[in-house]
């Protein structure tokens, strides 16, 4: 029996030399109109590199994320078909 195939990572799409890969992560947090407050969080970590320090910075950035996921579920309600099929 022979192994199957390898389906390893696609390397063919890297950023061209002096351009930066941007992290996942800050793209899914950009799209949630929260990375102002994601930015003050890292550079007081940053600064500090002592997350009691960053307190204010953390508690605004659990404010926006959790009025995005607010927003975000209302819409998914309304969007969503009604129990009685009409």
């Amino acid at each position: 029996m022979s192994a199957p195939a390898s389906q390893g990572h696609d390397r063919s799409k890297r950023p061209a030399a002096g351009e930066e890969e941007e992290d996942p992560v800050d793209q899914m947090i950009s799209r949630t109109g929260c990375a102002g407050f994601h930015r003050a969080v890292q550079d007081c970590m940053a600064e500090f590199q002592d997350w009691r320090h960053c307190q204010q910075p953390v508690s605004d950035f659990k404010q926006c994320m959790a009025e995005y996921q607010r927003v975000r579920a209302g819409q998914a309600a309304r969007h969503k078909p009604s129990p009685s099929g009409s």
